[in-house]
């Protein structure tokens, strides 16, 4: 006789694999309301929905620990993007740029454009930019990251940015995270790469960031270079994480540049040595090109830029610089400054280096997708069954067991997602049923927008939420916040 003869759900002969990197295992599956309440044989129990998984792969739901989503939630809670991949949890606020807290009226400008194209997307707190996220009903679950660049902009001012923050800019700063923590954030992000963050010092960022200690919050990273001085980034990067006593994620990491192929070699040794003292990990995407707004330097370092959008010039979505040059009649630098504000993907990464990164201890996978580009980079519908398809069934970089483990068990644990990324009963029934042999993304650069083959089932919250290729119209998602005020 079962504790539960009334499942919601029952799926049935699956190959179990739990987050944890153990050995794939045959069993069933029972959930109850938003829990998973059984494992093991439930030959004879009754069920609401009975799934057969009989060949196929049943996983926790996949964490994206490194998004741009924040709009998207309230814009497209359907989430489709994200949800043909089997993703069912998503991690905003990346790169130093978050919806909150932001006061100030009209469209957000400069980076902020990136994620939020209108005032509607952002807010003056966290706790208001969450109730935005929640009135929205978003198919699947989400936790915020509170943006330096925001905070920056919010406190510096829009036009003011070109410099270090005075001490009084700082204390204000570290007043308005702490406010972001104590209202569900889950940490900080920064992205010194950019212009309203560059001028930043190292002594600023840890003015501010010091206050995640007492809230045992994220510190992460998109760092001041990820081309020349890469290896100088990451030993600023771990000597913030020093001073702050944070867990610290190195976002997207890569060495950018043909003159910087091969130096993951030497970033991944200093990120090995500094994890025997000091709480560290780092996310990837299995993609040797990137994307972000267009600059000049970034060009200079490509093999080739291809637009992705453009506020002047929208007719020049989806056309490589070089083309976009010869057609208007001027060199690549002035085309540059005719299309602003624009964006771009970059060829510019080595692929012996995202494999050696990807292989990585605690190496997360993350898509980086910027939804709000017209033109966007493959990996943000992609990037989860590329890594399965691809490098471990194509090229066994890794077992399915552990790729698996690198978009949940890990995922959960290095961001503090408490209950979730594995199957294990009384854990959150978020899970995504797949087939291992036909598992594969379609998106490309040249065509973008393409749901990913082998996406069987997703439950989130012990709903499902995508079955037959689509949305079955179940907004299930709850935003996950810090334990203390959940």
């Amino acid at each position: 006789m079962f504790e539960y003869d009334d499942f919601d759900i029952i799926i049935i002969n699956g190959r179990l694999i739990d987050g944890s990197g153990r050995p794939e295992f045959l069993a069933d599956l029972g959930i109850k309301d938003d829990r998973i309440v059984k494992i093991g044989d439930l030959e004879g129990a009754s069920a609401k929905y009975h799934i057969d998984a009989t060949g196929k792969v049943v996983a926790p739901g996949f964490i994206d620990v490194h998004t741009h989503d924040d709009a998207s939630l309230i814009l497209r809670p359907d989430m489709t993007p994200k949800l043909s991949q089997g993703v069912t949890t998503v991690i905003c606020g990346n790169c130093g740029i978050s919806g909150a807290p932001y006061s100030s009226k009209g469209n957000p400008p400069g980076l902020l454009r990136l994620v939020f194209k209108s005032d509607a997307f952002v807010a003056e707190s966290m706790e208001a930019f969450i109730a935005k996220v929640e009135g929205a009903k978003p198919t699947i679950n989400s936790a915020f990251l509170v943006g330096h660049t925001t905070l920056r902009m919010e406190v510096m001012g829009d036009d003011d940015l070109n410099r270090t923050a005075t001490d009084e800019e700082i204390i204000l700063m570290r007043s308005k995270l702490k406010e972001c923590m104590e209202q569900g954030a889950i940490g900080l992000s920064t992205g010194l790469f950019y212009e309203p963050a560059f001028k930043a010092s190292t002594e600023e960022v840890i003015g501010v960031a010091k206050v995640l200690k007492e809230f045992g919050g994220i510190y992460a990273t998109h760092m001041r270079d990820e081309a020349d001085k890469v290896i100088e980034s990451v030993e600023e990067t771990l000597e913030i994480g020093r001073q702050i006593d944070a867990h610290v994620i190195i976002s997207h990491h890569k060495c950018q540049g043909k003159r910087n192929f091969g130096k993951s070699t030497k970033t991944l040794e200093l990120i090995r040595e500094a994890k025997a003292n000091q709480s560290l990990a780092l996310d990837v995407y299995p993609y040797d090109a990137c994307s972000t707004v267009l600059e000049e330097s970034m060009v200079k370092n490509a093999v080739r830029t291809l637009i992705s959008w453009s506020d002047p010039h929208p007719e020049f979505t989806a056309t490589y610089l070089d083309d976009v040059a010869e057609k208007l009649g001027c060199n690549e630098q002035e085309a540059i400054e005719k299309l602003q504000p624009a964006g771009a993907i970059y060829f510019m990464m080595d692929e012996g280096d995202v494999k050696q990164i990807m292989a990585s201890p605690d190496a997360m996978i993350g898509s980086d997708g910027l939804p709000e580009d017209k033109h966007p980079h493959p990996r943000l519908w992609g990037t989860f069954p590329r890594v399965l398809g691809r490098y471990v069934r194509e090229q066994k970089l890794m077992t399915l067991e552990e790729g698996v483990h690198r978009m949940t068990g890990l995922s959960a644990q290095q961001f503090g997602l408490v209950e979730r990324g594995r199957l294990k009963e009384g854990m959150f029934a978020d899970v995504t049923v797949f087939d291992p042999d036909k598992i594969i993304d379609t998106s490309t650069f040249e065509k973008p927008i393409s749901k990913a083959n082998g996406i069987d089932l997703v439950i989130v919250n012990g709903q499902v939420v995508w079955q037959n290729g689509q949305c079955t119209g179940s907004r299930p998602g709850k935003v996950l916040k810090r334990p203390h005020v959940n």
